[in-house]
């Protein structure tokens, strides 16, 4: 009797230690709490490997570095320094200009402030004329003389194909242009010394620099087309850089960069359409528009010549 109770209890034992392994591997199964933490916690870890690696790479690779245009040279070489005749050289102006050089009336002054309230789009050209050197200013600036004979020869210059739109809603916003493609305004004639008076840093305190060797200045220039508010813009600003233009010429000077960006985007415009560069090309219109903290040039259109 004694033996099968012992029997009975041994048995109870084992039962017991069955149930208590069973509770044992419930309590070590994998939750689904568990697993969902497991992945966020995977997913963090990755993410947190990504940012750092990607932390690495922007601290090994430095500053990044624009690749400069290649400078696009329109003519044969051959060509020198110095241009054929006077067209390159700064004269006062002749007889024909002192009257559109004369000071504004105040009715006119009222009516330049008026409509420079609104947006204003005015364009930079060269002037069109037929003019002799002995009564009327120079020409607006092309370097190249001519060359040997051949197609390069065959080309409208720079200076004269292109305009240079600006939309400014006013002053300020029309110096900040200026300023940030780096353009000088410039003033020269009216009979006094042979100079160049160039302002800078005009949106923020414009700042005065005189070339006394205006045959060493080899940047294109521009001049307005019409009168406009711009103009009257420019004039100011001269002034507030302490520089005379009364009965002078007003220019604005494109420094090589920008020059040479304007060449490529006519370059790729022309090739897109099929057309030659740049010997077909008779006039390229670019426009200045903000863009972010900053504006950029575009061109709005472009006329071609007959035959090409």
């Amino acid at each position: 009797m004694s033996t099968i109770v012992e029997q009975e209890e041994k048995t109870d034992q084992l039962e017991a230690a069955r149930l208590e392994r069973e509770l044992e591997r419930e309590k070590l199964k994998l939750s689904r709490f568990d697993s969902v933490t497991s992945l966020f916690l995977a997913l963090i870890l990755f993410l947190g490997a990504f940012v750092f690696m990607m932390f690495v790479v922007w601290l090994l690779s430095g500053e990044p570095k624009p690749i400069a245009l290649a400078p696009i040279i329109e003519n044969p070489p051959g060509r020198g320094e110095n241009p054929e005749g006077f067209e390159r050289d700064f004269e006062p102006p002749g007889a024909e200009e002192v009257e559109d050089l004369m000071e504004p009336t105040l009715a006119d002054t009222i009516e330049a402030v008026t409509d420079a309230v609104s947006s204003v789009a005015a364009s930079l050209t060269t002037a069109d004329t037929n003019a002799t050197a002995s009564t009327q200013g120079t020409g607006q600036g092309d370097s190249r003389p001519p060359g040997p004979e051949g197609e390069g020869d065959d080309i409208i210059g720079r200076w004269e194909r292109w305009e240079l739109t600006f939309n400014a809603k006013g002053k300020k916003d029309y110096a900040k242009q200026l300023d940030f493609y780096k353009i000088e305004l410039a003033a020269f004639g009216g009979g006094g010394p042979n100079v160049i008076e160039m302002a800078s840093n005009l949106s923020t305190s414009p700042t005065k620099r005189v070339n006394t060797q205006p045959k060493t200045e080899e940047r294109l220039y521009f001049s307005w087309k019409l009168s406009n508010p711009l103009l009257q813009f420019d004039r100011q600003l001269l002034g507030a850089a302490g520089i005379q233009v009364s009965g002078r010429n007003v220019i604005r000077f494109v420094p090589k960069d920008l020059e040479n960006q304007l060449a490529n985007m006519e370059k790729q415009y022309a090739e897109e359409k099929g057309k030659k560069f740049p010997h077909s090309i008779a006039k390229t219109v670019f426009e200045s528009t903000a863009d972010g903290s900053g504006y950029v040039f575009s061109i709005v259109s472009q006329r071609y010549r007959k035959g090409y």
